[in-house]
């Protein structure tokens, strides 16, 4: 089956950083890894995650404007080889779509810089001032982001094996619909190289997105748009 879309991932796969969420921790000096454990092992949800996240930063700041967010953002660089890849797959017709449980200031951002085709990622409340709410907006549930890969897939009329997915988590392993295929990229921790070896995907150790083109057109190098 040819190959239509390629969903991304974004902190760790098109933004060389960890996570969008960390960031904001480290502006504010905030953070707490009992939390961040109880959310992977899947003891509470988005919503409370989120809401648990924003009480700290107002323990710090009890007003923030979405622009101090935003600033939050202002040194987050691409993952090298991001750029060239989308462009490759844009010239492919191949169309590039980030799925990300990240901050959609980020997100949005990123996927504004290359041009994806489409994007969806969790966000903020602010009141009329732009000021920041206590509740955020879950728009892609982390531990399952297969909903939006199946929601994608039913727009766009496609055959889930039209798919490719790439992650570098082991909850991003929830795009992995059935029929489709799964990437798992420069996985940092321990645990996300262990799921992917779990689950028989491949894995690319590296932190050059162009070191995946080989598992999306088997038997190719990847070759830069007008290099050919």
């Amino acid at each position: 089956m040819t190959l239509k879309v390629v969903c991304f991932d974004c902190d760790g796969v098109l933004a060389d950083t960890i996570s969008s969420w960390v960031l904001i921790h480290e502006h504010f000096g905030t953070g707490d890894t009992d939390m961040l454990s109880r959310f992977i092992a899947g003891e509470i949800s988005d919503a409370e995650f989120m809401s648990d996240d924003i009480r700290q930063w107002k323990s710090v700041q009890p007003q923030i404007h979405r622009d101090e967010l935003l600033r939050c953002y202002s040194g987050v660089k691409l993952m090298s080889g991001a750029q060239q890849v989308v462009e490759a797959l844009r010239e492919r017709d191949v169309a590039s779509v980030i799925v990300s449980a990240g901050v959609d200031l980020m997100i949005g951002s990123i996927a504004k810089l290359l041009g994806v085709d489409d994007w969806a990622a969790n966000g903020f409340q602010y009141d009329d001032d732009g000021y920041l709410l206590d509740e955020g907006m879950v728009t892609v549930p982390a531990h399952d982001k297969g909903a939006l890969i199946h929601k994608l897939v039913r727009i766009r009329q496609l055959q889930p094996s039209e798919v490719i997915s790439v992650g570098d988590s082991s909850m991003d392993l929830s795009m992995h619909i059935p029929g489709s295929q799964f990437i798992g990229f420069n996985p940092r921790r321990p645990d996300a190289h262990d799921a992917f070896t779990d689950a028989g995907v491949p894995v690319v150790d590296s932190d050059d997105l162009r070191d995946i083109w080989p598992h999306l057109f088997p038997g190719e190098s990847f070759i830069a748009v007008g290099d050919e």
